[in-house]
């Protein structure tokens, strides 16, 4: 003999979860693409920083063993 089965008239809830999000969570991505984009189209204002001598032989030496 078959069952019937109970069906809701509306849809379950989350139990009030909120689904919202802090106006931080889509403006810190904004503001980093922002800046990201403004360095790709002026690169004269990204300066490398004065590093350590020992530290770019190191990767001289690493390019020309790849480089083989």
């Amino acid at each position: 003999m078959p069952v019937r089965t109970q069906t809701r008239p509306h849809p379950a809830t989350t139990g009030g979860a909120d689904s919202r999000l802090p106006w931080w969570a889509l403006a810190l991505p904004a503001l980093a693409f922002a800046v990201l984009l403004a360095l790709i189209l002026n690169p004269s204002d990204a300066h490398a920083a004065a590093g350590d001598p020992a530290v770019a032989q190191l990767l001289e030496r690493a390019q020309r063993l790849l480089a083989r």
